[in-house]
């Protein structure tokens, strides 16, 4: 006898109509646009560094330029999160949009450094909602079985930006001038907020957070100090000075406050017991590292290529993308290493120690280095990031308990985009220190044209040009020798975290944790996460690569049948959805007529299911076999957890599985291509 859907079944969505699947896409679209903004700030600006300070002036105070967006996006990243939790996303989405729109038109107007660094700041601030929230979003519009898909494609956002960030900065400052690096946000910007105020339906919440303002408040007060010393101590005011003592006493005031904070605080921004995690501890401060000598690198070596090598700043760009490309390459390599054989130690032990060695053959470039050196030199350091770069999330997931994964993951990131603000600061008072050095024993005693000193020089690196060809080869090669040094100060923290990397223990991994994420593998975002979130994401991009014959074939045998994996996946789709029409599923996809044909008449032939007319609905027998199929598809996800999925599992994890195991049986995404 025929019967009708199950209240399971009822309770499953109807597949899109093509209204609502626009109203989707253009929804994404505009995510992805304010995410590609946001993300295209952190790189576009490099190359366009020497131009601005050589119109603005402020050479000294290049770094800040990159420092202030960096710090105000790592600032705001908590309270973005949970107030969009707590107010709707939606309207904090626009806030951020405005907020990130006010800034880049402010940049483009400063008049000088210090207005360009405080309005960076404010255009930071609107970035890191952008960052947080659209990613957050994706979680209310699609289901769980889809976010794996459409976070790849934010992923791959981050990849797309570290790759032409300093391209169409060297472009827009070549054809149209450096303002436009910033007013090429407006009508773009503009764009996504008119789509998100149309089109965006999203649900606001009824979860209340309890905000930890104090502890947010105290923490990113302790990273500005921290990078305010590494800034200022030695150049503007003396190491031993009263200022820089008294902000390092302040820093650590911020910081044992914090502390004290967190012990008390209902919702902590960093639970203190994830400090006794030893995974965890070690890799923040590795990601701290790797996130230093990436921005670094990535801040300087751009005013190297142009004033040492009188590039323009579209072909700094060019120049720059063995870097980005080797970042890229090794980054995903490792992924499915580690995915074949999960092991992960190897890859930042070994990453760690290339990427001290491409700081040390950084150091050896000057104004002679020919373009195949300095193109291999940015390989190999580019290569030794990405080893490292997405090995240090998954190493963090697979060490803590559930209830910590979101947290501990947003940590990592956290340290990652810390490293980077105080990477560019200190990095950049070397560079300072050592430019003054180098220019004052250069020009002692060389006649210098009128109106170029070396004060001039030391803040303006266009007035090199001035300059007769004798002195100038002089002065060009102190600026190599200045930057260059950048890089080998920075060599040794990479031998600290290639012990570090020596000291993680490599626990057999989860199999939840193996889900490849590009975000991980780009320039930092601290994103906060929860950890049903980074769970539904993980499982769902796992269970996208496991639908196939393999997957339905352990399914049946579990739920002791010998039916075939196309007729296993046909019932369940019947299950999830009522009926099932095999011509209607081969138009609307790629799945062949005659397997569909096959699987329907093993399903009619076993009693397990009868037609309709033209649609096939289950019979009692099959609707038996379609929940035992359910309960093993099910628990083949569970097993994908590890010990997460205990005796004393989360409740909200067992709903989770319980939710994209419905949605997932007889999904397109999972139906078995091999027969």
């Amino acid at each position: 006898m025929a019967t009708g859907p199950s209240r399971a079944d009822s309770a499953m969505p109807p597949p899109p109509d093509s209204r609502a699947r626009g109203r989707l896409l253009l929804s994404m679209g505009a995510l992805l646009l304010g995410l590609f903004l946001a993300a295209l700030d952190q790189t576009i600006v490099a190359t366009a560094l020497p131009t601005i300070v050589g119109d603005l002036g402020g050479l000294d105070h290049l770094s800040w330029v990159v420092t202030s967006y960096l710090l105000a996006v790592t600032a705001g990243t908590p309270l973005w999160g949970k107030l969009g939790d707590t107010h709707g996303r939606k309207r904090l989405f626009q806030l951020a949009i405005v907020i990130f729109l006010v800034g880049s038109a402010l940049c483009g107007l400063a008049r000088n450094m210090p207005e360009l660094i405080a309005f960076r700041f404010l255009q930071g601030l609107g970035g890191g909602g952008l960052i947080v929230l659209s990613m957050a979003i994706v979680g209310d519009l699609v289901p769980p079985r889809e976010r794996g898909r459409y976070q790849g494609l934010f992923g791959a956002v981050f990849g797309t930006t570290s790759v032409f960030g300093p391209l169409l900065g060297g472009l827009f400052v070549d054809h149209l001038g450096w303002r436009w690096v910033f007013y090429i946000n407006l009508p773009f910007g503009a764009l996504a907020l008119a789509v998100v105020a149309a089109v965006l339906h999203i649900p606001t919440g009824d979860r209340r957070h309890v905000i930890d303002y104090a502890g947010t408040a105290l923490i990113a007060s302790f990273a500005a100090g921290l990078v305010l010393i590494a800034s200022l101590g030695g150049t503007s005011w003396p190491w031993l000075s009263w200022q820089t003592a008294g902000l390092a006493v302040l820093s650590v005031g911020c910081l044992l406050a914090f502390l004290a904070v967190e012990r008390r605080a209902e919702e902590p921004v960093f639970p203190l017991g994830l400090f006794r995690v030893r995974t965890f501890v070690l890799c923040g401060a590795i990601s701290f590292v790797i996130g230093f000598a990436m921005f670094g690198a990535m801040t300087y070596l751009p005013t190297f290529i142009q004033v040492v090598h009188g590039v323009s700043p579209t072909l700094s760009g060019v120049r720059l993308l063995p870097m980005v490309l080797g970042i890229l390459l090794s980054s995903t390599l490792s992924g499915q290493l580690i995915s074949r054989t999960g092991r992960w130690k190897v890859f930042p032990v070994v990453g760690t120690a290339v990427t001290a060695v491409g700081l040390v053959l950084l150091h050896t470039l000057d104004e002679h280095s020919g373009v195949l050196v300095m193109s291999l030199w940015f390989a190999v350091f580019g290569l030794g990031l990405g080893l490292v770069l997405q090995v240090m999330i998954l190493a963090v997931q697979n060490a803590v308990e559930y209830r910590d994964l979101g947290v501990a993951t947003s940590g990592v990131t956290f340290a990652r985009s810390v490293g980077a603000a105080f990477g560019v600061a200190a990095l950049g008072a070397v560079f300072n220190h050592r430019l003054g050095d180098e220019l004052t024993s250069t020009l002692r005693g060389v006649d210098l044209p009128p109106g170029v000193d070396r004060e001039r020089l030391l803040h303006d690196p266009e007035r090199v040009g001035a300059l007769p060809a004798a002195a100038r080869e002089g002065v060009l090669g102190s600026y190599a020798e200045a930057i260059t040094s950048v890089f080998l100060y920075a060599a040794p923290l990479l031998l600290v975290a290639h012990a570090l990397a020596w000291a993680l223990r490599e626990d057999p991994l989860r199999g939840g944790v193996l889900a490849h994420d590009m975000g991980e593998s780009v320039p930092p975002s601290p994103v906060e996460r929860s950890s049903r979130a980074e769970c539904a994401r993980a499982l769902s991009t796992l269970s996208s690569r496991a639908g196939r014959r393999d997957l339905y074939a352990g399914i049946a045998t579990a739920a002791g049948t010998d039916l075939r994996p196309a007729g296993c996946w046909l019932l369940l789709r019947v299950r999830r959805y009522g009926s099932a029409e095999p011509g209607l599923l081969a138009e609307r996809g790629d799945i062949p007529l005659d397997v569909l044909l096959d699987a329907a008449r093993e399903l009619e032939e076993r009693g397990l299911a009868a037609r309709e007319g033209l649609p096939l609905v289950a019979t009692e027998a099959g609707r038996e076999l379609a929940e035992r199929l359910a309960a093993a598809r099910e628990a083949a996800l569970a097993e994908l957890l590890g010990d997460w999925w205990g005796p004393e599992r989360p409740r909200d994890l067992a709903e989770l599985v319980r939710e994209l195991s419905a949605e997932l049986g007889g999904s397109r995404t999972e139906w078995p291509r091999a027969h």
